[in-house]
């Protein structure tokens, strides 16, 4: 038998050191200095990265999940998974704010981990984030429409439910169908923020800044309301008895392994504050702005998840908000707020669009980084001269993303988009580690206060959240990953411009 030749030996080498090939942090600040028609534009400042971060945060998670996963895993004790939940992602915050402000470009997780652990597993991290911000798009997609059904109700119209909602629903294990066949509104909701984020950055922030105005003060409306309406006994037992596993339904509920659950879950809904670092190439001083808006929208919106789901709770059973309105549903059924259930659906209406405009913009800018690099097609890295804004990759994120709200259910898609959100930031925990002990010469406007403490802490939270989302998930998300492997060996490693044999640029 024939050994292998010593020159196949270094070529698989080679090949394996490819792998993990750095792009380096001259080339990222070289990027962050460039200026002209064919980059993005400086325009945002720390107010409007705020305010993105707090649209994005403040969406679904807070209309939606927070009372279906009350009802469906973790009861009352939900409180306990939104706080469980924001401990964990604000140890990934101030990881994030270090990197933004010490390499300020789009691509967020993805560009900090090309620069640290190498192109293999930023190419994963991105095929992640693909899934992450796609189907968080989808995901709110599908709250509007259910919050978007509930208003015309009160105005006396009703949409056809063929053409209004999913369809396809989840029995827990399996994909049922529905008899509908689209839901319109939740493809109509994602087509038009996409066509406003090609208008430009400065126009979409200003129309974002508004609509998050009217849709935080909505929010505080409904808990200091609501606490009057409040009946404590709607809290007891706080953590329900367990439930579960049965043979139809492998996922347990209730108990301290349901508040894990809802915790994984619901730990979608703090995916918003990470948009606010794709913009870091949009920032006017990201230095200083950019952790004023990753550490500033967290801590709003992590004192309001917390308040609300209190409230929610605390005016009907928990066991009565699955639904796909739940807010609305619990104001309805106290006597004396139903005129804050109308004003509460059409906020949502209106202030659920922020939520969509703020996730596909991060998703649009990762697509942007990624086509800069040579892993997508050019044509995602194409801005347009006049309004400085990504259209190839901002429409076919918005296409992908409103044909999955269209057609899927809530539960399923927020229970992906979780995995991708904290596999994401615990590599940026590493990340932050790694920057530390290779670079500790690079300019750091915000330190990671503790960071040996911190930054493990924050990767060990995400994989304990990890470990308690539902078995099918992950088998979900490995048939995604063999599909973005198959996609990398095919044309990403062949095309990248820090591989010394990548192919011509097509």
């Amino acid at each position: 038998m024939l050994a292998p030749s010593k020159s196949g030996a270094l070529d698989h080498m080679a090949f394996f050191e490819g792998l993990f090939t750095k792009k380096p942090i001259d080339a990222l600040l070289a990027q962050a200095s460039e200026q002209g028609e064919h980059t993005l534009r400086r325009g945002l400042g720390a107010v409007s990265l705020t305010l993105l971060g707090i649209g994005g945060v403040i969406g679904a998670g807070i209309f939606v999940l927070t009372g279906q996963q009350a009802a469906i895993n973790a009861g009352p004790a939900i409180v306990l998974s939104f706080i469980l939940a924001g401990v964990v992602c604000a140890f990934t915050a101030m990881c994030y704010a270090e990197l933004a402000s010490m390499i300020p470009v789009s691509g967020s997780a993805y560009t900090y981990t090309y620069a640290t652990l190498g192109e293999f597993i930023a190419w994963i991290i991105a095929w992640d984030l693909i899934l992450e911000y796609g189907l968080a798009s989808a995901t709110v997609s599908a709250g509007w429409s259910g919050h978007f059904r509930d208003m015309l109700q009160g105005f006396g119209l009703a949409l056809p439910h063929a053409w209004s909602s999913a369809p396809y629903t989840f029995d827990g294990s399996h994909l049922v169908m529905t008899g509908s066949i689209l839901n319109v509104p939740a493809v109509a909701i994602v087509f038009l923020m996409g066509a406003l984020l090609i208008t430009g950055v400065t126009e979409s922030a200003l129309v974002n800044n508004i609509i998050v105005s009217l849709k935080v003060l909505t929010v505080v409306a409904v808990i200091v309301i609501g606490f009057a309406y409040v009946h404590p006994a709607y809290w007891h037992p706080l953590i329900p008895p367990r439930v579960g596993p049965t043979a139809t339904d492998p996922a347990s509920h209730f108990g301290l392994p349901g508040v894990l659950t809802a915790a994984g879950v619901i730990f979608f809904a703090y995916i918003g504050f990470e948009s606010v670092s794709t913009a870091a190439q949009e920032a006017r001083n990201p230095g200083r702005d950019m952790p004023i808006g990753i550490l500033g929208s967290l801590a709003i919106c992590t004192v309001l998840y917390i308040l609300m789901s209190l409230v929610i709770t605390g005016l009907a059973p928990y066991s009565s908000l699955n639904n796909d309105a739940p807010v609305a549903r619990a104001l309805g059924a106290v006597p004396g707020l139903g005129w804050l259930r109308q004003i509460v659906n059409v906020a949502v209406a209106i202030g659920l669009g922020s939520t969509i405009l703020s996730l596909l913009y991060g998703q649009s800018r990762i697509f942007y980084a990624m086509a800069r690099d040579g892993l997508l097609p050019k044509m995602f890295g194409q801005v347009n001269p006049k309004t400085r804004t990504p259209v190839w990759g901002t429409v076919i994120t918005s296409a992908c993303a409103g044909l999955v709200g269209g057609l899927f259910p809530i539960a399923v898609l927020g229970e992906l988009v979780s995995m991708g959100t904290l596999l994401a930031f615990c590599l940026i925990c590493c990340g932050v580690l790694y920057l530390r002990v290779k670079n500790p010469e690079l300019p750091r406007t915000f330190k990671t206060p503790f960071v040996w403490v911190t930054a493990p802490l924050g990767a060990a939270g995400c994989l304990f959240l990890i470990s308690g989302l539902p078995a099918p998930t992950w088998i979900r998300l490995f048939v995604w990953m063999a599909i973005g492997l198959v996609v990398y060996f095919t044309y990403a490693h062949r095309h990248s411009r820090y591989q010394a044999k990548a192919l011509p640029a097509e």
